[in-house]
């Protein structure tokens, strides 16, 4: 089976956001859809999504697999199980953590990833509106 036919993994970064409209919205009512925004409705909201990282699926898996088992391993493995998965602030430590030993080691098949994941989980850290949606795509 080629990668073209196997499927692959694409991780990308919500970065930023931007309201779809045409109306001219009223100066009263600005502040209500700002502060909606604010607390999280999605009202109108477009997803701005950048491609990050891509691998492909078995690759990704055999990276998951030699990953130490615990939290790290089974936050990754969900994306096999469910398709998607989303990486935010509260998974940062716990990724780069895992990851850090690939990412050391340059003659690791999963050098490369590690590292880009693990400056993304840094971005994260540093600004935690940003966060990862991965997805399998077959």
């Amino acid at each position: 089976m080629t990668e073209q036919t196997e499927g692959k993994v694409i991780f990308w970064s919500l970065r930023q956001k931007f309201v779809d409209s045409d109306d001219d919205i009223p100066e009263d009512a600005q502040q209500v859809m700002y502060y909606s925004l604010a607390i999280g409705h999605h009202v109108g909201m477009i997803d701005c999504l950048n491609t990050e990282l891509v691998c492909p699926l078995s690759g990704y898996q055999s990276w998951v697999n030699a990953i130490p088992e615990g939290e790290a391993q089974r936050k990754l493995q969900g994306l096999i199980t469910f398709g998607e998965i989303n990486i935010d602030s509260t998974h940062t430590n716990m990724l780069a953590l895992a990851l850090d030993v690939f990412a050391k080691d340059s003659n690791s098949p999963y050098c490369e990833w590690s590292s880009t994941l693990i400056r993304l989980l840094g971005e994260i850290q540093r600004e935690p509106a940003i966060y990862l949606i991965v997805k399998r795509c077959l």
